[in-house]
């Protein structure tokens, strides 16, 4: 699992990205906004963590710019707890939120708990509409059908598609997530990758009405749920 923290404070970005990175999960980070936002864009992470009080904004802008294309979990850092701050993040869409100041284990209990309610810590599921898949075992339900066993490769592809569901995934993300940052996917493996996707979860592969291509922009998932 990817998170991405976001704070100015070098000292505490520093501390809960050890204590995140000791327990086994991928950290990225950012300083601002504008890095933040970048950030998100190339490494599609599985939680943000997000400081309130930012240099180029605030995490609140950060906090919708991402509601606008995922459903991630984002937890809130404040400093001050205020009614106010916590509503606001609330209202943007945000899952949680902790006051500083924080121990970095109560943070990973928190962010793991989560990465459980959306389904993306190992053994756990993720559904939309009709499917619903199994991130442990690369295991997809459509329904009543029996189970389909999937690649690795097609169950990293579904899972970010599952996880922003209704919204357009560009294809540079969907790169980025299914081969890595450095990785070595092309377009024509994504294609390839989507092809035999859809021969799984289509009723009719040749004419998709689940997993559908955005001319020039990437793939979307039908939320139908």
């Amino acid at each position: 699992m990817k998170i991405l923290i976001v704070d100015d404070d070098p000292d505490l970005l520093s501390l809960v990205a050890f204590a995140l990175s000791q327990s086994g999960f991928v950290v990225v980070k950012a300083v601002d906004v504008p890095s933040a936002l970048q950030v998100f864009a190339a490494e599609a992470p599985d939680l943000a963590i997000l400081d309130i009080n930012l240099p180029g904004g605030s995490g609140f802008d950060i906090c919708s710019a991402i509601r606008r294309q995922s459903r991630i979990p984002v937890m809130m850092l404040t400093a001050r707890g205020e009614e106010e701050d916590l509503v606001r993040a609330l209202d943007l869409g945000a899952d949680d939120y902790l006051t500083k100041p924080f121990s970095p284990r109560t943070l990973l209990a928190r962010a793991r708990a989560l990465l459980r309610r959306a389904g993306l810590e190992a053994g756990g599921s993720m559904t939309v509409g009709s499917l619903r898949l199994d991130l442990e075992g690369h295991v997809l339900h459509v329904g009543e059908a029996p189970p389909v066993k999937l690649t690795k490769l097609e169950s990293r592809l579904l899972q970010i598609l599952i996880a922003n569901a209704g919204h357009v995934v560009g294809t540079e993300r969907l790169l980025t997530h299914v081969w890595g940052h450095r990785g070595s996917g092309d377009r024509q493996l994504l294609k390839q990758l989507v092809h035999r996707l859809r021969q799984k979860i289509e009723e009719d592969p040749a004419a998709p009405t689940v997993l559908k291509t955005e001319s020039g922009a990437g793939y979307r998932l039908e939320d139908k749920g």
